[in-house]
């Protein structure tokens, strides 16, 4: 793997393109990023596309195609009701009538310039821009593909690791050393893809909450308990890295606020070491420019927020802005 720490970019360029395009991924790499990250869902016919989510009217404009009208319905995805048009109840032809829209325009209105010009790409189509540009510019650039919705896929027929390794192997994509991540929320999908791959995988932690497949079988373990050292272990069978949410290491009062570093409930943190010890990576998710996205303490300057954390020691972080990511790093000489 590439030295560390890394540079992921978070859906690609998110920050300047829509998400999940190849504009943003293309322009992740031109601003240097290490690695592009597409979330991927899968469409009726089995093949992966990259969404945020399998519900796809938020960064599509599927809404406005009249023959799609009668696909609007309701679903249960992990434990939520959710309303509108969804990934496999479509084939990839119809799939590649859409076009992707900004998904949160009232904070990037900038982005709503490039509203309905790209195609929604498919997981061979975002392997062969990484390759190409990767040649074209001499400099390997790697994929951190995560698998959303696991479980609720397999529940369709539709399970999502078996098309995710056939096009990484058909890829050239084998081995530890390979330039690839690939993260979930829920455990069960990793330790499959341990026994059936060689390539990185990263358990994703959020700072609320436990893994879905761990809810549907009545396990009380929650994703806070992960990050103990025992919790840590336990991933160490499976996974070489996990990515965290932000607010495990520096975690936020009622204000906005961070935490006082003396403060019982500031993990100012042991996490990146304990973390080490047992053998992982630690990436760290999201950094985003955008004043509501700051801590209150940061707000206007997204460039201090990188610093902190790669002072904590951290490997790697999943950035929207990947040329700012890259500058503080360049300018601290991490």
């Amino acid at each position: 793997m590439q030295k560390l720490p890394i540079i992921i970019a978070h859906r690609g360029a998110s920050g300047y393109r829509p998400e999940h395009t190849l504009a943003a991924y293309n322009l992740a790499i031109e601003m240097g990023a290490d690695f592009i990250e597409p979330d991927l869902v899968i469409t009726k016919d089995g093949v992966l596309i990259a969404r945020h989510e399998n519900e796809i009217s938020e960064t599509t404009n599927v809404a406005n195609h009249s023959e799609f009208r009668d696909r609007k319905t309701t679903k249960l995805i992990d434990g939520e009701l959710k309303s509108g048009w969804f990934s496999e109840d479509f084939t990839l032809a119809e799939i590649k009538k859409l076009r992707a829209k900004e998904r949160i325009p009232n904070i990037r209105p900038h982005n709503t310039a490039y509203d309905e010009l790209y195609e929604i790409p498919t997981f061979p189509e975002i392997l062969d821009l990484v390759q190409y540009r990767s040649v074209e510019i001499g400099r390997k650039i790697g994929i951190y593909p995560e698998t959303k919705h696991p479980t609720y896929f397999r529940s369709l027929d539709l399970a999502l690791e078996p098309p995710l390794l056939a096009v990484l192997s058909a890829n050239g994509y084998t081995g530890r050393d390979a330039p690839v991540f690939i993260q979930s929320f829920e455990v069960e999908n990793l330790q499959f893809l341990s026994r059936e791959t060689d390539l990185s995988l990263v358990q994703l932690l959020n700072d609320n909450g436990q893994p879905y497949d761990f809810t549907l079988k009545g396990n009380t373990y929650n994703y806070r308990d992960f990050v103990t050292v025992e919790g840590l272990k336990k991933i160490a069978n499976y996974a070489q890295a996990i990515g965290v949410n932000k607010n495990l290491l520096l975690p936020r009062d009622i204000s906005g606020k961070w935490l006082s570093p003396s403060s019982d409930n500031c993990s100012r943190t042991s996490l990146p070491e304990n973390a080490h010890a047992a053998g992982l990576l630690i990436h760290v998710w999201t950094f985003r420019s955008e004043d509501v996205f700051l801590p209150m303490d940061l707000q206007g300057n997204p460039a201090a927020e990188y610093q902190l954390f790669f002072d904590l020691g951290i490997d790697g972080v999943f950035s929207d802005n990947p040329d700012l990511a890259l500058r503080v790093l360049e300018e601290n000489q991490y």
